[in-house]
């Protein structure tokens, strides 16, 4: 949610104009996240969301328009995507050097993001995490994983040379290490479905102890659910500190109060938090590695995921 794309006013008032939202009042840019130019706007009808989507294309989208109408009329908190005049959920952006870019205006959510969540808030985001999962089960087609075995395979050699110049052997070693690991498990037959892919601080909304809110859905694919809940638990749980295994329980307390584990999946987990670090740690390395131009821009470093990764390969960090 980061601004690659500089909108004006003009800008912004001529696309607010092909929707029936009334007049531009006000915008700004939303400098969080890594992946997407956003806005805030206010118009006569209210405060939304404005996205410029960097990296995706018009044929990739729709999915991810569909999905999350689909997770709203099922009564999940989420953003709620507007229609243009002609009944479209995209609208197409030209930008720099004629290029076309495609973007969105979606509901503004009540509440606010909190950096460390509280015990009662951790449950209460495990809780919407299993509704998610739950809202998302009838939802089609699938779509399959973009960060799988193969996207890891790849991405370690491109960042490889780099990684052990920068940040050392022992860094590099580890990451081939790992990634040898995790490619003789087998995660087949695990109970799948819409998982989030993406559950950090920054797209879930508070309002005190409850979620208010589930954002950025563009990580979205079909995986198995405890993927999700690996990643969540990283994301959310896992500050390397002596309460993390009070925060991991609490978060999964939550979870299991709306939809219980099953024992493959409680089986599973400890090797899924491990693939889930390998997983950003490598993104994370890639972003710092090969960095984007962007008016407001946030590189997210990769070393809190080499320390989780560390931990939960039992070696300590």
């Amino acid at each position: 949610m980061s601004v690659y794309t500089e909108l004006s006013f003009d800008d912004i008032a001529a696309i607010v104009a092909d929707y029936d939202l009334g007049a531009l009042r006000d915008f700004s840019g939303i400098a969080a996240g890594i992946e997407n130019s956003n806005f805030f706007v206010t118009t006569d009808r209210g405060r939304f969301v404005l996205t410029i989507f960097e990296r995706m294309d018009g044929e990739t989208l729709p999915w991810f328009m569909r999905l999350m109408c689909h997770l709203s009329d099922r009564g999940l908190a989420c953003p709620a995507v507007q229609r243009r005049k002609n009944g479209d959920l995209l609208f197409r952006y030209l930008a720099a050097q004629q290029e076309t870019k495609w973007g969105c205006i979606v509901s503004c959510l009540p509440g606010g993001v909190v950096d460390h969540l509280s015990t009662a808030q951790l449950e209460s985001a495990g809780a919407t995490l299993a509704r998610l999962h739950a809202a998302g089960a009838d939802f089609s087609p699938a779509r399959a994983n973009p960060t799988g075995r193969e996207w890891l395979r790849q991405t370690a050699e491109r960042v490889a040379p780099a990684v052990r110049q920068r940040y050392g052997g022992e860094a590099a070693d580890l990451l081939d290490d790992e990634l040898a690991w995790q490619a003789e498990q087998g995660w087949d037959g695990l109970p799948t479905g819409i998982i989030h892919g993406d559950y950090f601080c920054d797209n879930i909304l508070f309002e005190g102890d409850r979620v208010s809110g589930v954002i950025d859905f563009y990580y979205a694919h079909s995986a198995s659910y405890v993927m999700d809940i690996a990643i969540a638990i990283n994301a959310l749980s896992i500050h390397l500190q002596p309460e993390d295994d009070a925060r991991m329980a609490a978060l999964l307390r939550g979870y299991g109060g709306v939809r219980p584990l099953r024992e493959e999946e409680q089986q599973a987990l400890p090797g899924l938090l491990r693939l889930a670090a390998l997983r950003f740690w490598l993104s994370r390395l890639f972003d710092a590695i090969f960095p984007r131009p962007g008016a407001m821009t946030q590189v997210k470093e990769p070393e809190e995921y080499r320390r989780k990764l560390l931990l939960h390969r039992g070696e300590g960090i």
